[in-house]
């Protein structure tokens, strides 16, 4: 307890001692405490000048440097105003850069409208960016005007396929007496993609300058001057494509003029019309469509709009024409010339629809798409036409020989090039027609038009007061019309029925001409009617062949046999079987009926004339004459002729 005792108070005085010392800690900390918020308030007043001219240097580094911003710009102003002054002749790049440079001016200025003399800069740089823009519109022009020249034919000939350039100078002179283009006419689809790759799009600008021009129109667009831009592009190409179809040949015509041309030259100029759709649209506007894209692109409404202002009055030249055949008075021979306008129109119907593509150009599309339709129409209703014509052909002059009748070749003639036309035709009868398949449907307007020939012929058939020739003039004009046929394109549609009922036909009328032009002579060969009379009669001879048979009336059959013979000679030999084929076969059937009789008769009944006076007088003819006269039939002489 003792020990114990004397920890504790150690550890009381240990204690005490402690605390002691804390006191005099915290006395001491006191007093440094009091002297650090003596020294503190002695420094404030430094450090807050200190800070306000840190703050005053800054504001001065800010001033300072805005003072040079605002500098440089002034001196990029006088700069850009310097250049602009000079003009863009000499230097364009540089003066389409002061324009870029004064740009930014503005945009900076107009940003900065707190400075003093901001409003004063805008205004004076506005000015002189107005200015600087009529001058790049002055220089788009002249450039764009020194370019523009008209494109010559013979240029325009080079971008051709090979086929399709003309030998001389004008595309008139390659047309044929039908005033269609060599090479024009393709109904293979083949075929005309191969041509379409032949073509080459002509330059109608420098490469070179395409780009400058394009930069001059982006400023133009960016100041907002695009109507401007589009005036200056149209009065400066438009007159340009106008003229180089002037050159082409290309004229103005209106439905009256159209209406008051002979026929011939009115073809030609169809023919030519063709040539001239083609180059136009897929030389001509192709190369004004890539110059257009370049210069414009970027702004495409813009390039639509300029395409379409510079091409429409080419266009509506071009697209007038056609409109005035379409719309003139209908015949026949404008069926397939209007065939070759509707071909032309749909083959160049993609490139239109191409070249002249957006809501600018969309009249222009509409007119050649109504041009289509129309000529068309036009072709469908001339068709028609043709088919009751005819029918209806009241032609009274009879071709007096017997041979085809005009109106049997031309419509034979007809068909054949309307087989020439069977894809075009085709395609009608799609736009037209529902149900029937288009080649049914070309079969069967075929067959109404051989029909409608028959009729026809028919009719003109009983013009002829000898029944024999209507017979023949029928057998020649079907036969032209069979053989036609099976040497055609039409066979395959006709068919070997229609063509061998019609050789059936033929033949009927071969016989029936036989039997009636030869029955009577005939008569004269028989032996009926021949009996015995009082001393006229001779003796038996030969065994009685030509016992109690009159010499009187045997002489009177040779006698008219003789005459009867030379009348159809002098007759048929004026008539005429133009195919030799059918001619020569004509012949022999005669021939194979005449002369059996003939030599029959003479053998029989000669001796009773040649024992009497004169009997070369009766017995002309020997059967070897009678052949080589026959051989004379059909020949369509003259009466001046001589005689073999």
């Amino acid at each position: 307890m003792d020990m114990l005792s004397e920890r504790a108070t150690k550890m009381r005085e240990a204690l005490q001692k402690s605390e002691s010392i804390t006191d005099k800690m915290v006395s001491i900390l006191g007093s440094f405490d009091h002297r650090l918020s003596t020294l503190e308030s002695a420094m404030r007043p430094t450090q807050i000048r200190t800070h306000a001219i840190r703050k005053a240097h800054e504001n001065i580094d800010k001033t300072l440097k805005a003072a040079e911003v605002i500098l440089s710009q002034f001196d990029i102003s006088l700069q850009a105003e310097a250049k602009i002054l000079k003009g863009p002749h000499e230097d364009l790049e540089s003066y389409l850069q002061a324009i870029e440079q004064l740009r930014n001016n503005i945009r900076f200025f107009s940003d900065n409208k707190s400075f003093k003399s901001s409003d004063g800069v805008l205004n004076h740089s506005n000015n002189l960016l107005v200015k600087a823009i009529s001058k790049l519109e002055e220089e788009f022009k002249q450039i764009l005007s020194s370019y523009s020249k008209p494109v010559e034919p013979e240029r325009l000939f080079e971008c051709l396929p090979n086929s399709m350039r003309p030998s001389s100078g004008s595309p008139g002179d390659q047309a044929d007496s039908s005033g269609k283009i060599p090479s024009s006419h393709s109904h293979s689809e083949h075929q005309n993609s191969e041509e379409n790759s032949a073509y080459t799009t002509p330059t109608l600008i420098p490469p070179r300058i395409l780009p400058l021009l394009h930069d001059l129109a982006q400023q133009m667009v960016e100041a907002g001057n695009q109507q401007q831009l589009l005036i200056i592009y149209r009065e400066a190409r438009s007159p340009v494509l106008e003229e180089s179809l002037r050159k082409l040949g290309v004229e103005k015509l209106s439905k009256d003029d159209v209406q008051k041309m002979q026929w011939e030259v009115l073809e030609a100029k169809i023919g030519n019309w063709i040539h001239f759709m083609r180059i136009a649209v897929k030389l001509l506007f192709a190369g004004e469509r890539k110059v257009c894209d370049q210069i414009f692109e970027g702004f495409d409404p813009l390039m639509d709009q300029c395409f379409a202002e510079v091409t429409a009055g080419s266009v509506a030249v071009l697209l007038s024409f056609g409109d005035a055949i379409a719309k003139s008075k209908r015949s026949p021979e404008k069926l397939f010339v209007l065939l070759d306008m509707y071909e032309i129109m749909r083959e160049i119907h993609l490139e239109i629809e191409t070249l002249f593509r957006g809501k600018p150009c969309n009249e222009i599309r509409e007119s050649a798409l109504g041009l289509t339709k129309r000529l068309a129409q036009t072709a469908q209703e001339t068709f028609g036409d043709f088919e009751e014509a005819v029918e209806k052909d009241a032609t009274k002059t009879a071709v007096a020989d017997g041979t085809v009748h005009p109106l049997t070749s031309y419509v034979i003639n007809y068909v054949k090039f309307l087989f020439d036309y069977q894809s075009t035709l085709k395609q009608l009868f799609r736009e037209f027609e529902n149900g029937d398949d288009s080649n049914s449907q070309l079969a069967a307007v075929t067959m109404r038009i051989m029909q409608a020939l028959q009729t026809n012929l028919d009719g003109k058939s009983k013009q002829y007061k000898d029944t024999s020739l209507t017979h023949l003039f029928l057998m020649n004009n079907i036969h032209y019309m069979v053989r036609s046929v099976r040497r055609s394109e039409a066979k395959d549609l006709l068919g070997d029925d229609w063509v061998q009922r019609h050789r059936r036909v033929v033949q009927q009328h071969a016989n029936q001409y036989k039997r009636i032009a030869w029955a009577k002579i005939l008569q004269c060969l028989s032996v009926q009617g021949l009996t015995s009379s009082g001393g006229g009669s001779a003796a038996s001879i030969d065994g009685g062949n030509s016992s109690g048979v009159s010499r009187a009336i045997i002489k009177d059959r040779l006698k008219t046999f003789n005459m009867q013979f030379e009348e159809l000679h002098q007759r048929q030999s004026q008539w005429t079987v133009p195919d030799t084929e059918l001619r020569e076969s004509l012949r022999l059937a005669v021939a194979e009926i005449l002369l059996p009789a003939y030599r029959s008769f003479t053998k029989r009944f000669g001796p009773l004339v040649e024992n009497g006076k004169n009997p070369q007088k009766y017995i002309r003819y020997n059967p070897e004459d009678l052949e080589h006269m026959l051989g004379e039939f059909f020949e369509g002489k003259t009466l001046n002729d001589p005689k073999r």
